[in-house]
């Protein structure tokens, strides 16, 4: 009797995270609704907090499971596609009313064929490692951290923001539902031999980030939002010069 309810509370951890999650959504949005921008993108943070915690623990406990995969998708919709669409509209966009209305739909519109594509692919074993498409908690990360970036690094202006606010919003939107490939944690555990250089990026990236946290936040979302778009560009242009992804040219041209 001792073994099944032990189970029952390694498969209710995960989901008590995603539930974190949600609520952390929930909350940007009532934050959003009383004007506190602020706090509205730290809740949205929060939220990308849970979601890590609730996919490694679920990982690490052996505990993943198709109504945890639905769950957490259901909780994302909320927390990084409404919560901020919602955000950058009352930020950025409601002056242009009809269009900002129409970007911000746009976002989560994608952000949702986003999840409904990963979990097709996740059940078919064809997403993971790299995703297809950036994260929808990549694209809310950036859209949180850039408000956090005016607040309390360089404001933007009146002038600026709706432009930014509507170009940034479409394009992450169209980095969700696009096939660049971003990479995940779990490529770590197939890329041993990269581990120490991982560990190197990722202590400097803390170091930098807890230096200057509001203006580190949003380079580091920014660069991973790039980051598939670079990667599929390099590709290209490796391919271009009859070299293949991940080899090194010397000075003189050769191949290594």
């Amino acid at each position: 009797m001792k073994q099944p309810k032990k189970r029952r509370v390694v498969y209710l951890i995960p989901n008590l995270l995603t539930t974190g999650n949600l609520f952390s959504g929930l909350a940007s949005i009532l934050f959003v609704f009383g004007g506190d921008y602020g706090s509205a993108a730290i809740a949205i943070l929060v939220a990308i907090v849970f979601d890590v915690l609730d996919g490694t623990s679920a990982r690490l406990m052996k505990s993943t499971s198709d109504f945890g995969l639905q769950y957490d998708s259901l909780a994302d919709v909320v927390a990084f596609g409404v919560a901020p669409g919602l955000l950058m509209y009352s930020w950025a966009l409601s002056g242009p009313k009809m269009l900002g209305a129409a970007v911000m739909f746009a976002f989560v519109a994608c952000g949702a064929l986003r999840l409904a594509r990963h979990n097709v692919l996740a059940t078919t074993g064809g997403d993971g490692k790299p995703f297809t498409g950036l994260p929808i908690p990549g694209a809310a990360g950036v859209m949180a951290t850039l408000v956090i970036f005016d607040q309390h690094v360089a404001p933007l202006g009146e002038k600026v923001k709706p432009i930014l606010g509507i170009i940034l919003t479409l394009v992450l939107a169209f980095l969700m539902v696009s096939t660049f490939r971003y990479r995940s944690l779990k490529e770590l555990k197939t890329q041993e031999h990269h581990h120490f250089n991982y560990l190197v990026y990722a202590v400097l990236i803390l170091m930098a980030v807890l230096a200057y946290p509001q203006a580190m936040l949003f380079v580091v979302f920014a660069a991973y939002a790039l980051s598939g778009v670079l990667e599929q560009g390099w590709k290209l242009v490796a391919g271009m010069m009859g070299k293949k992804p991940g080899e090194e040219i010397r000075p003189d041209g050769l191949h290594k």
